[in-house]
């Protein structure tokens, strides 16, 4: 029997970031603000640019869990608009999320950061994006992300 296959390649994407502003604990937690200045993304079906003016909204557990919610919007070489919805989870060993809170740049296979994204666009072209889950597998670089994301078949 042939193995199913559970995921197509949608597009790799970099996202430029602004310094974290931090709100301290909250009454959800330690809350944790990152704005979105730019980026690029590029795959097979699409490719374009991160507009300014997103942000995640971070929840920074007790345990050291990142709790990712971020919205951005994406536009496509054609001028197209994309709304994109990110949720996630960054989790991994203590001394790598403190390196990863320092700046550095530890391997991707230290650590676990998972974001399930949705998309919502009035461009017929890409109106695909709107009945679609995808799964973002990511790195924390300084200053920014990076996310291959795959549609979930």
């Amino acid at each position: 029997m042939q193995e199913p296959v559970f995921f197509r390649s949608l597009f790799e994407l970099h996202v430029e970031l602004a310094d974290a502003l931090d709100l301290g604990q909250t009454p959800a937690g330690h809350r944790r603000v990152i704005n979105i200045v730019g980026g690029r993304f590029e795959g097979e079906r699409l490719r374009g640019r991160v507009l300014t003016g997103g942000a995640d909204w971070q929840i920074v557990r007790a345990d050291g869990v990142s709790v990712l919610d971020a919205r951005y919007t994406l536009q496509a070489d054609d001028g197209a608009l994309i709304q994109v919805t990110s949720q996630g989870l960054r989790r991994g060993p203590a001394d790598v999320l403190a390196r990863i809170a320092r700046g550095e740049d530890p391997d991707p296979s230290l650590y676990y950061f998972r974001t399930a994204l949705r998309f919502e666009t009035g461009a017929p072209q890409y109106a695909f994006l709107n009945d679609l889950l995808a799964v973002g597998f990511g790195r924390r670089r300084p200053r920014a992300v990076e996310l291959r994301v795959q549609e979930l078949l």
